[in-house]
């Protein structure tokens, strides 16, 4: 294939001159950084590889209230979320120090370092997370209940990493200008970041490649499933050239949803199609629970956190407003990349350089011009991702371009990094940071060579005779070791001692208030989606 068949790519000279000029500003408003957070998974397990069964430990507070620790879907799997900040240091150390506290608090378990999880008991077995006596409380215990119903406990045991992501105010007015916008600086902004996500639907297959890190399972994921793994090593199945099965068919994905299409070319498109899902009842569900309240209703989508998707528009929500309200009365506020595997190697899951290299993907997704979307596409961006899933490292292995022709994924690679390059530039002189370019240098190598990216790197483990928990224990030991040499604080420990104790009172004020009906509950909630129709219908 030729560069003419790629007009996406190197001769994207609307990027290249608003680079030019942004590079020539006295002050650039790139200057001040990104806003960027993120929420890590991790299961809690036994020295011996099993899942915990123990309860989230008093000692980390409540996973309803705390403000850094929580639960996802189970008891065992814990939460650590970051405050926003313009650095990726201060991530990274707050991570560190997360992981730190909590080992103060969960004796002899360890913190599970990879995606796809520890030995797992039978599906009934695995521990549903809970969240208190209130309707809040119970309201995500029910949700996660019908998770469980609906595509098995099991497949909700697999951790991930989301990046959260905004850029600031002064580069969005630049831009603003730049093109002479007569929509509003707010609407704008919307508009804009919905432009992001188009393309970076079109490329994330390039982030499945460089930062999968999951290519293996132990045995006790799929039971008596179906599947297609091979047996790599005793106990531990795989593809020989995956990536990320975490982001293939026996991770977050599910076959009721892959004929849902949600539409990503305006905010009120995307509200649409995803309130339709919440509120068109979906038959194989309707008799799940016989009205036990064992999920939150009978739709294809219980709310809108359940669709799966690679990355999601965000508004901080009020309390007690849906995600969905919240981004219909106040507009896009950060996205949330979820495609990311935890990376076995590094003691926080994340590198510095992985989160450089996102950045400058996001801002080339940005700055990139962004078609609408259709169903078409839709169709050939969920095949890209499974072909790159299931055999990303395959030699010569070939995806589809924007205009559904094969093309050799190194090949597009190549092309799509030539462009990255410029962007990446232009961060590390606008930040002083050495580190953008460090992070281009390692993607550089991950396309030269596979095995260098972590599932290369975890299938040479596991092929020279481990299996994926011994592997597992191994990294989940010496990170616990590495995270030991620099013991925390007085003052640390204090602090999340007060947290800790904060979001147990928090809890018990939560609890102590009177609780209507939980099924007037629900029918308030769930109000707000029709509430939110109108508004976008006025």
């Amino acid at each position: 294939m030729t560069d003419a068949h790629l007009p996406e790519l190197q001769s994207s000279t609307s990027v290249m001159a608003l680079l030019q000029q942004l590079s020539e500003s006295e002050n650039h408003p790139l200057t001040r950084g990104f806003l960027k957070g993120v929420e890590k998974e991790g299961l809690r397990a036994t020295t011996n590889g099993d899942l915990s069964q123990a309860t989230h430990p008093i000692g980390l507070g409540s996973p309803l209230t705390h403000s850094q620790i929580t639960t996802d879907f189970s008891e065992s799997l814990l939460e650590f979320i970051t405050p926003p900040t313009h650095l990726n240091q201060h991530a990274l150390e707050d991570l560190d120090t997360l992981h730190q506290y909590t080992y103060t608090q969960i004796g002899n378990e360890v913190i599970w370092p990879a995606s796809m999880p520890c030995r797992l008991p039978h599906d009934d077995a695995i521990p549903v997370a809970l969240y208190g006596s209130s309707n809040v409380a119970k309201m995500k215990t029910v949700y996660r209940e019908g998770l469980g119903l609906r595509y098995g406990r099991t497949m909700q045991t697999v951790a991930g990493l989301h990046y959260n992501f905004s850029l600031p105010r002064a580069f969005w007015a630049f831009l603003h200008q730049h093109e002479m916008s007569c929509e509003s600086l707010e609407t704008y902004i919307t508009q804009k970041y919905f432009h992001l996500i188009r393309n970076f639907r079109r490329y994330y297959w390039l982030l499945i490649y460089l930062f999968g890190a999951s290519p293996v399972v132990d045995a006790s994921f799929v039971q008596d499933r179906p599947h297609a793994l091979e047996t790599i090593t005793e106990n531990t199945l795989g593809k020989r050239y995956a990536t990320s099965l975490r982001m293939g068919d026996l991770g977050y994905q599910s076959s009721a949803q892959k004929e849902l299409f949600i539409c990503y070319n305006t905010l009120p498109n995307y509200i649409k199609t995803l309130q339709g899902a919440i509120k068109t009842p979906y038959t194989p569900y309707i008799n799940l629970d016989n009205g036990n309240h064992r999920q939150l209703n009978t739709s294809l989508l219980q709310i809108e956190n359940e669709f799966y998707s690679p990355i999601r528009p965000k508004r901080t929500a009020h309390k007690g407003e849906t995600a969905l309200t919240a981004l219909c009365k106040r507009g896009v506020e950060y996205l949330e990349v979820r495609c990311l595997d935890l990376d076995p190697f590094e003691p926080a899951g994340v590198s510095r350089q992985t989160m450089r290299f996102i950045d400058s993907f996001l801002l080339y997704c940005l700055l990139l011009p962004s078609p609408e979307c259709h169903t078409e596409e839709f169709a050939r961006t969920a095949e890209n991702q499974r072909r790159t899933v299931n055999e990303g490292r395959k030699p010569g292995l070939e995806l589809l371009d924007t205009n559904g022709n094969p093309i050799a994924l190194k090949k597009w690679a190549e092309h799509l990094l030539a462009d990255i390059k410029p962007v990446t530039e232009l961060l590390k002189q606008s930040s002083g940071d050495q580190t953008y370019c460090d992070a281009f240098r390692l993607a550089d190598e991950k396309v030269a060579n596979p095995e260098n990216t972590p599932s290369g790197k975890v299938m040479s483990a596991i092929q020279s005779g481990e299996s994926h928990i011994d592997f597992c224990q191994r990294m989940a030991e010496q990170h616990k070791q590495t995270l030991n040499q620099s013991p925390l604080t007085d003052d640390t420990i204090k602090r999340y001692k007060s947290m800790t104790e904060t979001s147990l009172a928090q809890l018990a004020q939560e609890e102590s208030q009177q609780q209507i009906p939980f099924e007037d509950f629900l029918k308030h909630y769930y109000q707000q989606y029709n509430d939110c129709q109108l508004e976008l219908n006025a």
